[in-house]
């Protein structure tokens, strides 16, 4: 099949998952077309069957804001007629379902048929999606997509609650390369960070205030004074300045790292000894199964779609938002106890098999073929 997957580039949930689906079709002997305004973080290296379309928007002095969404209608025609695409796979539904929308009424007027799969990712519909200015195009260009897919059955649950469509939505889950992220953490790299044999907290994430970001630190202090503990803070964003200067008043700066955006993450992840996701809200938490991935117990909070990765007890535990001393216990009993640590890393490894890749993907070449047939 030739596919054009539209997606957002950068570090998100919605850009990587639409990044590894493109890399592991590509793998399928598909074609995949990416397209989007620059290269994605997760696109490096050669593939053969995989080729990236830049939507370059001109500015001209009557735009106060040039017009992406129109840059990229037209490179969807674009790719779509000179590629010989099958079908559009749209992540995040704004802006990209209703500019598929665009595209697809554009060819149908060069008497080509193109459909359209629209895949909710979280602030899409939760946040951002709701806002007045927004929601009217969002509802009509989800009820135009010929299929509707969501990453979680809270976010399929949380759409029909916050929009009135008829339209059917199928979940499939996000998904890990488990075999990527589970290998043995560097030892050199483990004593860079932790010397002294350091317990390793790891938190990832874009740093704005739904992550919850202060509260991950408030929790790596109150659990440090039980236990010797380094942080490891992967991200950035808003809330970072912030977090620092928390950090440096607290007298904390040299146990708590900030290592910015990292692409490399399976090189990171497997020296945590737990990892931690205090978020407001995640409609999956694809962080949190990368960790698990790892082999890494997860401490987060009961919101969206964690309790359908994160099952408290068994792969890590979960807390109600913002209790920090419920979060501090959990992540000590983990690690205070080594046998019982091995456990839920066990676990964690186990649960993070049930999302694998190769479980995954098949999922949507189905929907690819029943789509086009």
């Amino acid at each position: 099949m030739n596919i054009a997957i539209v997606c957002y580039p950068t570090f998100g949930g919605s850009g990587v998952l639409a990044t590894e689906l493109g890399k592991a079709l590509a793998e399928k002997n598909h074609n995949i077309h990416f397209i989007t305004y620059q290269q994605p973080v997760r696109l490096s290296g050669f593939h053969a069957n995989i080729f990236y379309h830049e939507v370059r928007v001109p500015t001209y002095p009557l735009f106060d804001y040039p017009p992406y969404e129109t840059a990229l209608a037209s490179m969807m025609v674009d790719v779509v007629n000179n590629y010989d695409i099958d079908l559009l796979h749209v992540h995040y539904a704004i802006p990209h379902a209703s500019t598929a929308y665009m595209a697809k009424q554009i060819l149908a007027k060069q008497g080509k048929k193109i459909p359209v799969i629209t895949t909710l990712h979280g602030t899409d519909i939760t946040l951002i999606g709701r806002d007045k200015t927004y929601k009217p195009v969002v509802s009509f260009s989800m009820e135009e997509s010929e299929i509707l897919t969501a990453v979680s059955n809270n976010l399929k649950e949380e759409t029909y609650k916050n929009f009135s469509i008829n339209k059917s939505i199928e979940v499939i889950y996000n998904f890990v390369d488990v075999g990527r992220f589970n290998k043995k953490p560097v030892e050199a790299f483990r004593k860079m960070i932790a010397p002294n044999d350091e317990k390793i907290i790891v938190h990832a994430s874009n740093f704005r205030k739904v992550k919850r970001v202060m509260d991950v630190v408030e929790v790596f202090l109150q659990l440090n004074k039980k236990t010797p503990c380094k942080l490891l803070l992967i991200g950035d964003g808003p809330d970072r300045p912030e977090i620092e200067a928390f950090a440096r008043r607290a007298n904390h700066i040299g146990d708590i790292k900030f290592l910015g955006k990292q692409e490399q993450m399976e090189d990171l992840l497997p020296l945590a000894d737990l990892f931690l996701l205090p978020s407001e809200y995640e409609s999956f938490g694809l962080t949190a199964l990368e960790a698990m991935a790892a082999e890494v117990p997860v401490i987060s909070t009961n919101v969206g779609g964690l309790p359908e990765i994160n099952i408290h007890g068994h792969t890590g535990y979960m807390s109600n938002v913002g209790d920090i001393n419920d979060m501090c216990e959990n992540a000590f009993s983990i690690l205070s106890d080594k046998e019982v640590h091995k456990a839920f890393k066990q676990n964690a490894l186990t649960q993070a098999k049930k999302f694998d890749i190769n479980k995954i993907v098949p999922q949507y070449e189905t929907l690819y073929e029943t789509l086009l047939k």
